[in-house]
């Protein structure tokens, strides 16, 4: 798909949408019209071309190109998603509200009770990208989970700057969260505090970008985007396996390289694999610095968190202030630990459930309790599990082969040091999101303005 000139006025789909004089809904909300807009703007905004001259940019160009269109076509998503500036306010709320209560020594007393070994190494680092993931639900955004690994940001960059829009009315909402121009300065910025944080002055001379097998993760076309984002800001990055890793004089090594910093890809949070041995030692004896770490996942992403995180008498007990604990209270679904206790209970009340891991990542092994056998649902209670309130994902119509097709939408707010650096969309059909659907994958938010809005809605 290819750039073209914006119209002066909104498309044909827009047509049932009453008029104002820029072309949108004079008589909706920005929540109201943005759920409008999902369901008939049916215009294409990535430009693909524009897409593959931004990959090109990059020295391994050609490589990043074959590996995103030919390897990965369901990573970026053709469409947009809208999303009314109230709701991106109250996102951004409970983001500041969670972040409230883990700074309260309660709160970290009770998350280091089920926390592996690992997480209790204390650093000065923060964690780079955390991931708050939400549903539009009825009562507005609901926090589903926070991830520490949460991939994407750097993609999300890339795919901003290649979007266009359907008409000078859309033109204003792009794209969402901060500029995109500056996101990769912001990204690098993030980094350096992160090293500052833990060294200080000292230079930062070498980042490893580490996972397991790298160059056969879904998302290895970022790893290659961040080595050459480092590079290119004068700090060497290489990318490897944790075995690569060797712990010895003191420091982190790969072959004759030192390594400073460790950017952690790792799904193994508490770096208990054998394969994280040299990692963890360094770790622990504070020989590198690591990011995120173990102990941002013990307080942010183990699921069972947000069993506390949404129980009024817990937040209570915390010492959690009232503003604070309606809010997330509003936008947390409650959380039950599972257990054969209350196993018929549970089944009785599947339906209105949704089943994670504690330790769970990418939607793995995370189950709709409507969809559950009753030989999973015994799986699950021989694991550690949580189970959520059920919060149905809103939805974006799109266009397919000349066909209408809903799909649903999860928004994730990247958050360094409780500030969002970026909201985008994942797109997909199923249970939980993935980027085998066609028409799906990652999708910039365009964000409809209140200015319109009664001034008791706006954010």
């Amino acid at each position: 798909m290819s750039s073209s000139p914006l119209r002066s006025e909104c498309p044909p789909e827009l047509q049932g949408i009453p008029r104002a004089p820029h072309g949108l809904g004079a008589d909706l909300n920005c929540t109201e019209l943005a759920a409008r807009l999902n369901q008939v703007c049916q215009c294409f905004s990535l430009d693909r071309t524009a897409l593959q001259g931004e990959l090109r940019k990059n020295e391994s160009g050609a490589d990043l190109q074959r590996m995103i269109v030919e390897s990965r076509p369901n990573l970026f998503s053709d469409s947009a998603v809208f999303v009314g500036e109230r709701e991106i306010a109250r996102m951004d709320a409970i983001v500041a509200a969670v972040e409230r209560v883990v700074a309260l020594p309660a709160y970290v007393e009770h998350a280091m009770r089920y926390a592996p070994e690992a997480a209790r190494h204390v650093p000065r680092a923060a964690g780079v990208f955390l991931g708050y993931d939400f549903h539009l639900g009825a009562q507005g955004p609901q926090l589903i989970e926070v991830n520490t690994n949460a991939g994407g940001g750097l993609l999300n960059a890339v795919l901003a700057r290649a979007q266009q829009a359907c008409c000078e009315s859309v033109a204003a909402m792009i794209p969402g969260g901060v500029g995109a121009g500056s996101l990769e300065r912001v990204f690098v910025d993030m980094f350096r505090e992160e090293w500052r944080l833990e060294r200080g002055e000292a230079p930062l001379t070498c980042i490893a970008i580490v996972d397991e097998t790298p160059q056969d993760q879904y998302l290895a076309p970022e790893f290659v985007l961040f080595q050459h984002l480092f590079e290119r800001h004068g700090i060497p990055a290489l990318i490897c396996d944790p075995e690569e890793l060797a712990w010895r004089d003191g420091a982190l090594w790969r072959g004759e390289r030192r390594i400073d910093l460790v950017y952690n890809r790792l799904t193994d949070f508490g770096l208990e694999a054998a394969n994280a041995a040299a990692l963890r030692r360094a770790w622990m004896a504070g020989g590198v610095v690591l990011t995120p770490h173990p102990r941002a996942h013990a307080l942010y992403a183990d699921k069972r968190n947000l069993i506390a995180l949404s129980d009024a008498a817990t937040l209570e007990f915390f010492g959690v202030d009232a503003e604070t604990r309606a809010v997330l209270l509003g936008g947390i679904p409650r959380a039950e630990a599972v257990g054969r206790e209350k196993a018929e209970e549970l089944w009785r009340r599947r339906r209105q459930l949704f089943f994670k891991p504690a330790a769970g990542y990418g939607s793995k092994a995370a189950y709709r309790g409507d969809k559950l056998t009753r030989r999973v649902f015994e799986e699950i209670l021989d694991g550690t599990y949580i189970a959520q309130a059920l919060v149905p994902p809103s939805e974006r119509r799109i266009e397919l082969d000349g066909e209408p097709v809903d799909l649903k939408v999860d928004l994730r707010n990247y958050v360094y040091r409780g500030r969002v650096q970026l909201v985008t969309a994942r797109l997909y059909q199923g249970q939980t999101t993935n980027f085998r659907t066609p028409g799906g994958g990652f999708a910039p938010v365009f964000t409809v303005p209140c200015d319109r809005c009664a001034v008791e809605d706006r954010p």
